[in-house]
């Protein structure tokens, strides 16, 4: 057998590939992203915004690229491609072309000097074409690596031997016209593709008029929606005029056999859905149409902000499927004829704009890659992953994420993503720390004896904050400040020039403190501390104000209001940062053992995937057996019974001689944090653990009060599956209720399972007997991505589909089913029935709120676990070292649930992984002087840090023993619980102490910006 290579190669940077490489990275492995494209960030960083939150898509991305540019770990390989793989899993030999960029890239800086000379202009594909660009061009404004490229294909010097006008304005002689393409042979052990999609080009349907100016597609909305966008964020007209009525066609290469794409692309409705909205909230006059077939809105967040769009924000939603636009050959005007739903009619309506709903289509070069891979492809051009090996290809070795794999959203991508990266971490554990090199810093600043020098930068954020709070006059204001130095306006503060600026500020003002008004902490605080410690100056001697999600965003209405509040905010935010000391962390070691609570396909994955990597792993489940919620049903989607792949996962589970399985158990108490965790279970066994990750599932509800449901003839689709493989189902007449309990005012979520389910067992009963009459009564059939398969066969085998609404559900009667057919011009329909079968919601179990407590992690409105962040951190808990995988965070199908355990796992073993955990420094303390020995900090403190201890204290007069508070620095969060409850002011919450909240208080009373006294 070939040595191993502790590297892996990463085809794709966009979102999925940036994700498995930061994780492989932080795991101890060397990376190589390669990007075929100048710029990593993928499709992601075209977006505007994401759904369902709203956020903006390049404020999520931008700590990531800044990130994995910054990882020493982690070598970025763009405008590259792979040319050939050889080799076996453990010992691949990748040879990537290195197209030439004609710009030496150690030597640009990116002044952008040559783009202002550059006479050549060629449409912009960062902008879908809607704008144009130079032949030596920067991707886009947050691109990484921050380096030109020259397009030879319209390089006037290139292509005709003329100009040079670039290389004559070059300060750093960066210009090679001379470079050539060049092939690198990379040694890894492991290879992940991770390419995404090509978007649906709708040119061949003619019916659309896509050629028409005012006929765009749903990414080149995206690009008018966008503060880097054509227009700068306003969404125009070809004319130059707003619009007022705008159309969504859906399913625009989808669900269209015809053409070759079947499936459903899984995206397209809920993009849609945002992309009205937000339209609307940039014109509040504007008319939204959207018309479709189904809405699927199936993920976390999806029904509820699909229900906000339509019930809140006004956007209409219209079930039908025009057949194609039309234009008025006089005035040039759109217009959209449709069947109006519950009626013999059709409507006309005229609309300004019409945007297309494009489809996520497989990539030329993603299928070239899979030939050069040697990996298969189904029939769709999609590479090929079986249920229970989500990420895994025919190939050993060589894994699969995101949409190469299928449609899917962005969450589900990132999942993959991390998912896949724990599988090739497994193959290559052995190999953790071999070719790493650690990150260095420069000598720490001391600002021990200087005055404040703060600097403040003053992020527009594109136009997330720029639109509202007029920024040039909050800079003004911010350079009268005490002890403000310098003060600018950044675009985007995040991007990866704008934290080199940063740094070069703070040098060449001699800073010694800084403040960035942006956005929320929570993603950009870690990003922006780095830059500063890059810079020579202590992490902790930086503020993050938050002007977007506390200032613009909520008061969009009002500028003058919102640019008032950010000055408060910043002169808030200028009276702490005087007043912040420098802190420092420690390295310590830790417990590197893994817990997984829930025995369920989701949870068995996750400890499997841990153990495989040679750490200690507990694996916990309340029920005598292992396998979950799976148990209750038979069969796949695929076919396969269920017990195929639980067996064998169970066996491999009980086998691992890393891994220790308790039953019949429950998690009784836990106490610690991240690497220190200890916990006791039902049985009295004591363990302890370094990372944590809850799959605790969920169960089937009993749709007791709905349709019927206790009658000997009414029962749900996990009882149906299992009387189809006993052979009693003996009903000719056969009706099955979709939503039965879910979508309404008790869970208004939707399962996202059940449609599904609901296809595949009327396919069996179908197959079964083909005689039998089955009926689907259902509100939107989701049968997203590829499953779309089973929709489509049901239909071909004869079962009938009638759509009901909420405020008209189906009557289940003695022997009948009485619906509304809204497909029918609302046609009412009584239909015999021997058997009815309700698809039932998924729901989260009894306990979790129980588990969610013992590790201070939240769960939502639903009860179900709530994750850090729904796009870009889906398997994480804001509570570090614990993580979520399957149907605890909400419903999934089994592939789902083991692409996001695998994750978790990734997750978990990046910080098992690491010698020692590096603490934080924000950390209670306490002074002993003072403290008494009360105990309240311990009663308090919902971590256990603070303990108490005996003591000798020695006098000239008496020597004794007493109790004094001391705080475990592994532990601590720096929460401040204890500060405020100590009696005698003996702990002191470092970074936010007594004097610096007081400060900020103060600041915001003086509004004239008399607080020198406090600063």
């Amino acid at each position: 057998m070939a040595e191993l290579v502790g590297a892996v190669a990463v085809a794709g940077g966009g979102i999925a590939g940036i994700q498995s490489a930061l994780d492989l990275a932080d795991s101890g492995l060397k990376v190589y992203l390669i990007e075929s494209s100048p710029s990593i960030g993928g499709v992601m960083a075209q977006l505007d915004k994401t759904f369902p939150t709203l956020d903006c898509s390049m404020c999520t991305l931008s700590p990531k690229l800044a990130e994995a540019a910054r990882h020493p770990n982690i070598e970025l390989m763009t405008y590259s491609e792979i040319k050939e793989i050889s080799g076996a899993a453990g010992n691949f030999e990748v040879t990537v072309t290195r197209k030439a960029t004609y710009v030496d890239p150690d030597k640009c800086t990116a002044c952008e000097l040559c783009l202002a000379k550059c006479p050549s202009k060629v449409l912009d594909e960062y902008n879908a074409g809607m704008s144009k660009r130079k032949a030596i061009y920067l991707p886009f404004p947050q691109a990484v690596p921050r380096v030109m490229t020259i397009d030879a294909d319209h390089c006037i010097y290139l292509t005709k031997g003329k100009c040079g006008n670039c290389k004559k304005v070059c300060e750093n002689d960066a210009i090679d016209y001379e470079m050539k393409d060049k092939d690198e042979v990379i040694n890894v052990g492991s290879v992940i593709l991770s390419t995404g999609f090509a978007p649906f080009d709708p040119t061949e349907l003619e019916q659309y008029h896509y050629e028409h100016p005012d006929v765009v597609t749903s990414l080149e909305f995206e690009r008018l929606l966008s503060s880097s966008g054509p227009y700068v964020g306003h969404v125009k007209m070809a004319n130059g005029e707003t619009p007022k009525k705008i159309a969504w066609l859906q399913c625009i290469g989808s669900r269209n056999p015809e053409i070759g794409r079947p499936n459903c692309s899984a995206v397209c409705c809920m993009y849609a859905t945002k992309e009205a909205m937000v339209a609307m909230e940039h014109d509040s006059e504007l008319e939204t149409a959207v018309f479709n077939i189904d809405v699927r809105a199936f993920g976390k967040g999806f029904e509820q902000f699909y229900q906000r769009a339509k019930n809140e924000k006004g956007v209409r939603f219209i079930r039908s499927r025009p057949s194609g636009v039309d234009i008025d050959p006089v005035t040039n005007r759109l217009s959209v004829r449709y069947e109006v739903e519950g009626s013999t009619e059709t409507a006309g309506e005229e609309f300004d704009m019409v945007v297309l709903s494009i489809g996520l289509t497989p990539s030329e070069s993603s299928k070239k890659l899979a030939e050069i891979a040697g990996v298969a492809m189904d029939e769709y051009g999609n590479i090929e992953t079986a249920i229970d090996a989500p990420m895994t290809t025919n190939v050993p070795g060589i894994f699969a994420c995101g949409t190469i794999a299928a449609p899917k959203d962005i969450p589900d991508t990132v999942a993959d993503a991390s998912g896949a990266a724990s599988k090739a971490h497994s193959i290559l554990a052995s190999e953790r720390g071999t070719l790493v090199t650690e990150r260095t810093y420069p000598p720490e600043k001391d600002i021990t004896e200087e005055e404040p020098r703060i600097g403040v930068v003053v992020c527009d954020c594109g136009i997330n904050i720029a639109s509202v709070v007029r920024v040039p006059e909050v800079v003004e204001y911010v350079k009268t400040l005490p002890h403000v130095v310098h003060a600018y306006e950044q675009t985007y503060a995040c991007s990866t020039d704008s934290l080199d600026n940063i740094k070069d500020v703070i040098k060449e003002h001699n800073l010694n403190r800084v403040v960035v008004a942006s956005c929320t902490p929570r993603t950009h605080e870690p990003l922006f501390q780095d830059t500063c410690r890059g810079a020579g100056l202590n992490p902790y001697l930086f503020e993050l104000a938050n002007i977007r999600e506390h200032c613009s965003w909520v008061h969009q209405q009002e500028p003058d209001l919102a640019t008032e509040k950010a000055k408060d905010i910043i002169r808030m935010s200028v009276a702490r940062v005087a007043l912040l000391d420098p802190l420092y962390t420690q390295k310590l070691d830790f417990n590197h053992g893994g817990l997984v609570i829930g025995g369920g396909v989701a949870g068995m994955t996750a400890a499997l995937d841990i153990a495989e990597k040679g750490f200690t792993t507990y694996l916990i489940e309340r029920e005598p057996e292992l396998g979950g919620l799976l148990r209750t049903f038979t069969r796949l989607q695929d076919g396969r019974t269920t017990g195929e792949i639980l067996d064998p996962m169970i066996a491999a589970v009980k086998s691992n001689p890393n891994l220790t399985v308790y039953t019949g158990t429950t998690l009784d108490e836990v106490e610690g944090a991240m690497g220190r965790f200890k916990g006791k279970l039902s049985d009295g066994t004591e363990i302890e653990f370094g990372s944590a990750i809850i799959a605790t599932g969920a169960n089937e509800f009993e749709p007791e009060g709905y349709f019927g449901y206790g009658s000997d003839n009414v029962i749900t689709q996990s009882a149906l599956e299992v009387k189809l493989d006993e052979g009693t189902v003996d009903a000719k007449n056969v009706v099955m209720i979709q939503c039965a309990g879910g979508r309404n005012d008790d869970r208004p979520y939707c399962s996202r399972v059940c449609c599904t389910t609901a296809m595949k067992n009327a396919i069996r009963l179908k197959e079964e007997d083909p005689e039998r009459n089955i009926y689907v009564l259902y509100r939107d059939i989701r049968t997203y991505g590829v499953w779309e398969d089973l929709y489509t066969r049901a239909r071909e085998l004869g079962v009938l589909f009638m759509r009901y609404t909420e405020d008209d559900e189906p009557v289940v009667g003695d022997g009948t089913v009485t619906i509304t057919d809204k497909l029918l011009n609302d046609t009412l329909f009584e239909i015999a029935t021997d058997l009815v079968v309700l698809s039932a919601p998924l729901v989260a179990p009894e306990g979790v709120e129980n588990t969610a407590m013992l590790f201070k992690v939240p769960v939502d409105s639903n009860r179900f676990f709530l994750e850090a962040h729904i796009k870009l951190r889906p398997v994480d808990f804001a509570t570090d070292g614990v993580f979520l995988a399957g149907s605890a965070q909400a419903p999934k199908l089994v592939d789902e649930s083991i692409s996001q355990a695998s994750a978790a796992a990734s997750r978990a073993c990046s910080i098992l992984a690491k010698e020692q955990l590096e603490t934080s420094g924000v950390i209670s303390v306490v002074d002993e002087d003072v403290c008494i020995g009360c105990g309240r900090c311990t009663e308090v403190c919902p971590y256990g840090a603070p303990a108490l201890k005996e003591v000798e204290i020695v006098t000239e007069e008496i020597t004794y023993i007493t109790r004094k508070s001391e705080i475990d620095p592994a532990i601590c969060k720096g929460c401040g619980s204890c500060a405020a409850e100590c009696p005698t002011g003996a702990i002191t919450s470092r970074h936010f102490t007594t004097k610096q909240i007081s400060a900020v208080i103060d600041a915001f009373a003086f509004a004239d910006g008399s607080i020198e006294e406090v600063a």
